[in-house]
């Protein structure tokens, strides 16, 4: 761990493993409470340095920080893919992802934040952005370094420290790969701490008085636990959270079009993100040409070690290939049609498609993680708008169909992100990422966003005259 310097923890060291062979290639720490603990009280002191370090040098850091991942990338996507399971388009993607948030979160850092407030009494009164102090960091498994960086780069470029505990399952891309980027880059020791850890260990975190502030990354179920948690100590807390993303199809988009964008946001790293599509709303005059094509996509998805071959999927672990695996049986008990998958080898779970899905299931009610395209039809416009709002999360959403006539359904969407004509797994540096319902407590990251999220106002005023202030007796 990456606790004040490198050391060994006091519980027994977790093995580092292959997902795909289950082959162990190295070991980690693993923090306890305790060690936890110790952090928040060595970040809360290093805090207060970082924070009064010139913004030009803090700005250096992150970038530098930037660079150096580029330099290891070939190190660090072999880290990706063998501990995620992810292909290495996938990787090298996740690392461009990073670089740009850190090249975004340097700049962030020399934005002036200060305006001068009119005041009538003569003095100098103005407002500013100033740091929390400690942010927490709880970061997952499935973009274990891009959605590690997203939290932690802005947070430690606005004068925070950051204890970060990435997922133990991919410990060394999620947390160990940035201690290293950011002690070589010249961050000081204690601004950032790096505690894989199982969940006492994360409760500590979010108990911790020390810190001010929790990002957390990961399922509802977790969520509303450490929002309940956090507020015992009234510390802020970002939300990022699961989804149940609907996918539109209306009578006049194109098949063909919507096909490989409904195909892409099911399949993608085996729909492990939060964002792919859940559910597939498709107008029954489509639904049969739909269903085909995208079956055809899904046949001939090649599934298979990343390490080894070129593969469109890589392995799952077994946890979640068992979970998949009852809710496309579930499903199929209900009254869906299995038209393509539905199988697997080992932890290689080929991409299932699943047609007139029933509302009874789990499949049409619950966020499956897992790459399984769910395809419901739906008569008229009202009731795709409703069965988009019944999923009770609101994340993002997509609408394919002529253009004005996809922006008038999006619009009735409830989601905090909304794509026309394209897939629901998009991303952009400057747009502020997030949602809300049971996708998150409308807490946004990225761009803009991430000067609010990780700092806080504060209003001075100076005076070299102070008024003579009276209390009348009445």
């Amino acid at each position: 761990m990456y606790a004040n310097g490198w050391r060994e923890g006091a519980n027994r060291a977790l093995d580092v493993t292959d997902k795909s062979t289950d082959q162990v290639l190295g070991t980690i720490a693993n923090a306890n409470p305790a060690e936890m603990r110790e952090a928040g009280k060595a970040a809360l002191l290093a805090s207060r340095e970082w924070a009064r370090t010139p913004a030009e040098r803090r700005a250096e850091i992150v970038r530098h920080a930037a660079d150096l991942l580029e330099r290891h990338k070939e190190e660090i996507s072999y880290w990706i893919v063998r501990e995620s399971g992810s292909t290495r388009m996938k990787a090298y993607g996740e690392i461009q992802a990073s670089r740009d948030i850190l090249y975004h979160s340097a700049e962030l850092a020399l934005r002036p934040t200060t305006r001068v407030l009119k005041d009538d009494n003569g003095m100098l009164s103005y407002i500013e952005r100033t740091p929390l102090g400690v942010v927490g960091v709880i970061s997952p498994f499935n973009y274990p370094l891009a959605l590690a960086i997203r939290a932690v780069a802005p947070a430690l470029a606005m004068g925070n420290a950051v204890i970060l505990k990435p997922d133990v399952a991919t410990a060394v891309s999620g947390g160990i790969v940035i201690a290293r980027l950011f002690e070589e880059a010249g961050l000081p020791t204690g601004a950032l701490q790096v505690l894989p850890g199982d969940a006492d260990t994360g409760v500590a975190l979010v108990e911790d008085p020390s810190v001010s502030m929790i990002s957390f990354t990961g399922s509802t179920v977790a969520g509303r636990k450490i929002g309940a948690a956090a507020g015992a100590t009234l510390k802020r807390v970002s939300l990022e959270l699961g989804g149940k993303n609907p996918f539109i199809v209306l009578a006049d988009a194109n098949v063909e079009s919507a096909a490989h964008a409904g195909m892409f946001g099911s399949f993608f790293h085996h729909g492990q993100i939060c964002m792919a599509v859940g559910l597939h709303l498709v107008h029954e005059s489509l639904i049969d040409q739909y269903t085909a094509r995208v079956a055809e996509f899904a046949k001939a998805i090649k599934v298979g070690d990343p390490y080894l071959e070129a593969v469109g999927l890589g392995p799952i672990n077994k946890k979640q290939r068992d979970n998949i695996q009852a809710i496309v049986e579930d499903a199929v008990r209900t009254g869906a049609e299995l038209v393509e998958g539905g199988t697997f080898d080992n932890l290689f779970y080929r991409p299932t498609v699943l047609k007139n899905v029933s509302s009874n299931s789990r499949a049409f009610k619950e966020e499956i993680f897992g790459p399984v395209a769910v395809i419901v039809g739906f008569n008229d416009e009202s009731q795709a708008i409703q069965l988009a709002n019944g999923t009770g999360y609101g994340l993002t959403a997509s609408v394919f169909g002529e253009i004005e006539h996809a922006k008038k359904v999006g619009k009735q969407i409830e989601t905090g992100m909304l794509h026309i004509n394209d897939t629901t797994l998009l991303g952009n540096r400057e747009a502020p990422f997030g949602g809300f319902k049971a996708s998150g407590n409308g807490s946004r990251m990225g761009g803009d966003a991430d000067l609010h999220e990780f700092s806080t106002w504060r209003w001075t005023t100076e005076t070299r005259q102070p008024i003579p202030y009276e209390i009348q007796a009445t």
